[in-house]
């Protein structure tokens, strides 16, 4: 429970901000590293940290004319 309604608010802020911050550089979007293999889940996920973290390297790199309010992941957006 506590999952799914602190990740519907996340989502619901990331619109937000991104509609607010329209007509400006700034882009505002959500990232889906995939599961990562990291101490939090006792290393089960099965991407690396340098998988997971190639979408907010290319999310904090975007150009001007990059999306903004989506959801994405390496292959590109996803439906909220």
């Amino acid at each position: 429970m506590s999952y799914s309604s602190s990740k519907t608010a996340l989502n619901a802020l990331t619109v937000h901000y991104a509609h607010e911050l329209a007509g400006t550089p700034i882009k505002v979007n959500a990232a889906a590293p995939g599961h990562v293999a990291t101490d939090f889940n006792g290393f089960r996920g099965e991407r690396t940290p340098e998988q997971g973290a190639a979408i907010a390297v290319r999310l904090a790199t975007l150009p001007p004319d990059g999306p903004t309010g989506a959801f994405l992941d390496d292959d590109g957006p996803l439906p909220w």
